[in-house]
């Protein structure tokens, strides 16, 4: 029996690029051969050009259809869940966080974990919670404390300039109270406010 392909939420021509980026020969051969099916080429031409069988082609396409573009790498041999991002796709990660999200692309001024999954997901086609991708920032020593966003159209100079244009103000002196009487019990008193005794 055909399994057809229900998830569609990637074209075949996205699936290709996505393909040509990738290390792992295995999961490129997958991607492709998904690319072939979504072009209605048939099932049998599509298997043989990515070197696999019918039935093999027929399992991937069950998996990507639950598990998405993830479903198609290989799954971990006991040693807990495979990385789900390459060493290429994370030193691409860092440089994103190093130069900074461009706020004409971004529409942002500071990298948020959000943001960062979204565009990981429209780049790689990798969905990751926000926790991963903060577990993935910190394997590659970033930390969570970051400096203030600048505007990109602000003006160091102007900034600078007015800086020096601010008047000083100086805390006022403290007034040293005297030393009270140790006798005395009380605050001040007025003048004459105590009568003399005869």
């Amino acid at each position: 029996m055909t399994v057809r392909i229900t998830r569609l939420n990637h074209s075949a021509q996205e699936l290709r690029a996505l393909a040509a980026r990738q290390a792992d020969a295995k999961l490129a051969r997958r991607l492709l051969a998904i690319g072939l099916v979504l072009e209605n080429r048939c099932r049998a031409e599509a298997a043989r050009i990515c070197g696999m069988d019918r039935q093999t082609l027929r399992d991937w396409v069950i998996r990507y259809n639950q598990h998405g573009v993830s479903g198609l790498a290989d799954r971990a041999h006991g040693g807990g869940p495979s990385a789900k991002l390459t060493d290429a796709e994370k030193a691409v990660l860092a440089r994103w966080v190093r130069e900074g999200p461009d706020l004409a692309e971004d529409g942002i001024v500071r990298w948020r974990l959000r943001d960062l999954k979204q565009r990981i997901l429209a780049r790689f086609f990798v969905l990751l919670d926000e926790r991963s991708v903060s577990r993935i920032l910190k394997a590659l020593d970033f930390s969570h404390i970051s400096v203030r966003p600048r505007h990109p159209q602000a003006d160091p100079a102007a900034q600078q300039a007015h800086k020096k244009t601010l008047p000083i103000w100086s805390l006022p002196r403290s007034h040293r109270r005297r030393a009270g009487n140790p006798s005395s019990c009380g605050g001040r008193m007025r003048r004459g406010s105590v009568s003399r005794a005869a």
